[in-house]
């Protein structure tokens, strides 16, 4: 049986291929998808306007290939742990 973290794990992993493989590269996010992810899979997402996630899209693409890759979602996904953990301590 998975434990907790092996299934958060596998989790953002799943949750990265659902929205990368719906157009173009089935390995990376385009900004479309990237938009999607956010909007549909974080409660902060909705609120987001098209320049925030225009100027994440920037920032997270590192190689500016005008897609996110994979390796680049998981430093997405690094920085967001941090902001939450920052939250929860100001608890």
């Amino acid at each position: 049986m998975a434990r907790p973290l092996d299934q958060a794990v596998g989790l953002l992993v799943a949750i990265f291929h659902k929205y990368s493989s719906r157009e173009g590269d089935k390995n990376t996010l385009s900004k479309g998808e990237l938009k999607e992810l956010i909007q549909q899979e974080l409660s902060v997402g909705p609120k987001l306007q098209e320049a925030e996630i225009t100027k994440l899209m920037s920032d997270l693409d590192q190689n500016k290939d005008q897609e996110v890759n994979f390796k680049e979602y998981v430093t997405f996904l690094g920085a967001l742990a941090m902001i939450y953990n920052e939250a929860l301590q100001g608890l």
